[in-house]
């Protein structure tokens, strides 16, 4: 059975504290979900201001494949404002809780009842397809949520959409109401969970096993307080999951991981580390027993490939590590280390684990080089030239002078501070060479006082997915980031030419 996908990130995503997205960036990210493959996308609320009009009408026209839907309150403003901005879709919504009703809309249940079978027939009668929300569903009086299906049915909704708009229900209860609704209206169900007690997909999942035929989503499940289901994580568990009956989507899930780091950029919305499916974490292994494991079979701990999401597996070292794993990562850079070599870096290793200290890349190879004195480590990027301008009301610029594998390649760039400006030019100087990109940034402070030390962590990505973590510590903010980013393109340089040496 096909699962519809309708993707909220453009409306209910936006609704997040802290998320404003201008026309613009809602149009490129549209552009990136109709890429994805989502059946259907909420392009915004149109009625709420002349940006999201702008919004939704430069979507409306972009010629994409994934039917476009605009949301509206139950009143005639709100549905004009969807028609006016060329869309032939609306997602219509009254709340139907006692709460709300008494307490936000002050109806009693007949007057909401007359108010959501008025817009459904208005929207019919200006030519809209029409899918109807009760909002607070999950709360709603079980019979009067039956009662009003029946009539926005009869009034000619074409769609009805389950709101679990607190993210109140469990999955037993949610699976009751989706069989009452499917018996009342004989019309496809939409589930809309919210997940503020961790339940979004699971209600979500469950509601389709009882029938749903659509699931609203968001990228990264990012939406209002704990947010909504998360696409990526539906469409996988669906995939993925054994159940008594096979799902599938039309999500082109190679392109999750991709999508996932553009909505979070834009959004400025950090993905947790330990997200499933998308998280930084999602396929990396630290654990010595684990990633013997996963050395051997990666089945025994990870429960798909990385690949099937756009992702690739990562090994980390610390107090966790084993043998096995340290060994496979320097194999990687073409260092083979002896047995009693082995045990001296994993020492080394877990001692530097055993303070609090996360151990880089890069520094379990500066490890490995002071135990072994090999010389393989060598740098095939130098920094040979860097300056930086910036001032208040100048936008700061870097200019960066690299020597690759001999070969000088120079790069000014700018960004929103002298860090991004100096990341960027680094990035475009070696984006033929090495097309690495920067895929996560921290900074701490090591010590106090005006001359306080400084600690970056950066972690790097080149273009077929290899990551490496590198750390630099020093006075100068801007000076010691550059120095990490260096640090960590050599190694992926490195790994880059040994493995072209060995095919």
């Amino acid at each position: 059975m096909k699962v519809r996908i309708f993707d909220t990130t453009l409306r209910d995503g936006e609704q997040s504290p802290g998320v404003a997205l201008s026309p613009e960036n809602k149009l490129s990210i549209a552009k990136k979900l109709d890429e994805l493959g989502v059946d259907a996308i909420e392009t915004g609320f149109p009625v709420i201001s002349q940006g999201e009009q702008q919004a939704v009408k430069m979507i409306t026209e972009a010629n994409l494949s994934a039917e476009l839907c605009g949301l509206a309150r139950t009143n005639k403003k709100d549905i004009d404002a969807v028609v006016d901005c060329g869309l032939k879709y609306v997602h219509t919504f009254i709340a139907t809780s006692d709460i709300h009703l008494e307490h936000k809309l002050h109806l009693s249940q007949d007057e909401a009842l007359e108010k959501a079978v008025e817009s459904v027939e208005y929207a019919k009668s200006r030519g809209l397809q029409v899918e109807f929300s009760a909002e607070d569903a999950t709360r709603t009086d079980r019979n009067f949520l039956k009662k009003i299906f029946t009539a926005v049915t009869k009034a000619g909704a074409d769609r009805i959409d389950i709101p679990d708009t607190v993210g109140y229900s469990t999955p037993q209860y949610i699976a009751e109401i989706t069989k009452d609704a499917i018996e009342a209206t004989k019309l496809p169900i939409s589930m809309h969970c919210h997940n503020d007690f961790g339940l979004a997909v699971a209600n979500a999942i469950s509601g389709i096993q009882a029938g749903a035929q659509c699931a609203h989503v968001t990228i990264n499940g990012i939406g209002e307080r704990a947010g909504n289901a998360s696409l990526e994580e539906l469409v996988m568990a669906l995939q993925c999951l054994k159940f008594d009956q096979s799902w599938e989507t039309n999500i082109k899930t190679k392109l999750l991981y991709d999508t996932s780091k553009y909505v979070s950029k834009l959004a400025g919305m950090p993905v947790q580390p330990n997200k499933a499916i998308i998280g930084e974490n999602a396929f990396g292994h630290e654990s010595g027993i684990h990633t013997h494991g996963v050395l051997s079979n990666p089945l025994t701990y990870e429960p798909i490939s990385p690949e099937i999401v756009g992702r690739t597996r990562w090994l980390q070292v610390g107090k966790h590590a084993g043998v096995h794993g340290i060994n496979a990562m320097l194999q990687e850079y073409g260092i083979e280390p002896n047995n009693d070599q082995t045990r001296q870096i994993l020492e080394k290793v877990k001692s530097i684990g055993d303070q609090g200290k996360h151990v880089t890349d890069v520094e379990l190879f500066s490890i490995a080089n002071e135990v072994i004195g090999d010389t393989k480590l060598k740098r095939l990027v130098k920094l040979s030239g860097f300056s930086v301008s910036t001032g208040i009301g100048n936008m700061p610029y870097a200019f960066v002078k690299l020597i690759i594998d001999g070969n000088e390649h120079t790069a000014t760039d700018h960004g929103v501070g002298p860090v991004d400006a100096s990341l960027n030019a680094i990035q475009k100087a070696t984006g033929k060479i090495s097309e690495i990109k920067i895929k996560d940034y921290n900074l701490a402070s090591i010590s106090g006082g005006s001359n306080a030390l400084c600690e970056v962590t950066v972690k790097l990505e080149d273009a077929t997915g290899n990551m490496i973590s590198s750390k630099s510590i020093g006075e100068d903010i801007v000076i010691t980031s550059v120095q990490a980013v260096i640090d960590g393109i050599n190694r992926l340089m490195l790994k880059k030419s040994l493995r072209e040496k060995k095919v």
